[in-house]
């Protein structure tokens, strides 16, 4: 599993380089959103890779990776929104918002290790696609909680959605990236 750790830092790595470059970009934008509307990102994401995944093309351009790091990039946007709630604005200390993302990120991979470790890492011997749907089946389980004011009555909240998915999505980047190096 010590190989899997480092295979997932290296995932995180990538997804929050781009995520800082994007807060220089445009400051802590994303403080204004709602959770429901960050589920609705990941959603469009998610169908964005189903619908490549069926046909083969992407009229966009966007790859699979990209749409994956974007998943692993709302989802911790999420989480940080259910900690601080959304803001009428976005004047945010960028390092605060960073220091949050490693929070989540690390929080996640403990989490990941866990169940890693419980599952025998069933996830390799899975297709992307499949790793595909099950973060449509989290993303459309989220949506329904949000749609009942947060409530549940036997299942895990909206974090442990978030968590779910951006874990799927770190899974699948890895799988890409065995796939892109022979592995």
């Amino acid at each position: 599993m010590s190989h899997t750790s480092k295979q997932y830092d290296s995932v995180i790595r990538i997804c929050r380089e781009l995520f800082s470059k994007k807060l220089t970009d445009y400051g802590a934008s994303f403080r204004v959103l709602r959770t429901p509307s960050l589920t609705d990102q990941i959603f469009i994401k998610v169908k964005s890779l189903r619908n490549f995944q069926t046909t083969g093309i992407s009229k966009v351009g966007e790859s699979e990776e990209e749409n994956f790091i974007a998943i692993v990039n709302y989802a911790i946007i999420g989480l940080i929104q259910l900690e601080k709630g959304y803001a009428d604005d976005f004047k945010q200390d960028k390092n605060e918002i960073l220091d949050l993302y490693d929070v989540f990120a690390a929080k996640a991979k403990a989490l990941m290790m866990d169940k890693n470790h419980d599952y025998g890492e069933a996830w390799r011997e899975m297709r992307i696609s499949s790793i595909t749907d099950l973060i449509y089946q989290k993303v459309l389980r989220t949506k329904q909680i949000e749609d009942n004011f947060g409530t549940t009555l036997v299942s895990e909240g909206i974090d442990a959605n978030y968590f779910d998915m951006l874990n799927y999505a770190v899974f699948a980047m890895i799988h890409l990236g065995e796939k892109g190096s022979g592995h």
